[in-house]
């Protein structure tokens, strides 16, 4: 996988992936992050060439392949708190949440292997390279890994506007797994059924909803002041 963009880069060369080359220009190989790193001089052009964007800041790697987590490793842990999503497919919106759960301590982010987005270069980059350092799971059936949840003593709460229970509300105490939609439809009606509780962000304008990514960051932020982390 071909990784670009600083931040990523640096958090590839810090995580638990084996970086074989980075390519920079003669400006960003200066950088002390990458004195020790395996860095070829390139010019802008074959910078862009390689990685397929112009948003490489002037630097991108050469990564070994992005090791998904095993969803019951999410589930293991003392009192988890996973983000799952169901069928979001914008790549900057994974990388956002991505980044928030990372920021966070979140254990993980758990996707579907159908119609989501996957960890791909875009979202290496949009999330700041905080999927380098977050465990995220690919499930084959989003609606079956709650139920493995509720079954491993964990909480499972849906995003949804038109609830008539307000995010602030329950007391976060436990395994929490916090279940957001895609922009516009929303949760399916199998996953929002399998969720114990559907929860609504408060809305003041005129917008119909929050961008899934803030709303991920508004429900993971209550869910850590809950438990006295925030």
């Amino acid at each position: 996988m071909i990784v670009y963009g600083a931040n990523p880069v640096r958090e590839a060369l810090r995580g638990p992936r084996a970086v074989e080359r980075v390519w920079a220009t003669e400006r960003v190989a200066r950088e002390a992050w990458l004195r020790d790193a395996p860095v070829a001089v390139a010019d802008v052009a074959e910078i862009q060439q390689r990685c397929g964007s112009d948003a490489h800041q002037g630097v991108c790697a050469s990564a070994d392949p992005y090791r998904y987590a095993d969803p019951a490793a999410l589930l293991a842990g003392d009192e988890p708190l996973v983000v799952a999503l169901d069928e979001v497919t914008d790549p900057q919106n994974l990388g956002a949440i991505c980044r928030t759960a990372e920021v966070a301590g979140a254990t993980g982010v758990a996707i579907p292997q159908r119609r989501s987005a996957e960890v791909t270069p875009a979202v290496c980059k949009a999330s700041a390279g905080a999927v380098e350092h977050l465990a995220v799971a690919r499930v084959p059936n989003l609606a079956d890994f709650l139920s493995d949840a509720k079954a491993a003593g964990c909480w499972c709460y849906g995003a949804d506007a038109a609830a008539t229970v307000g995010y602030d509300q329950p007391d976060f105490q436990g395994g929490v797994v916090v279940v957001l939609g895609a922009e516009g439809r929303g949760l399916r009606p199998r996953v929002a059924a399998a969720c114990d509780e559907l929860l609504a962000i408060p809305r003041r304008g005129r917008i119909e909803s929050l961008n899934v990514s803030a709303a991920a960051a508004v429900l993971v932020y209550e869910i850590l002041q809950r438990r006295g982390g925030a």
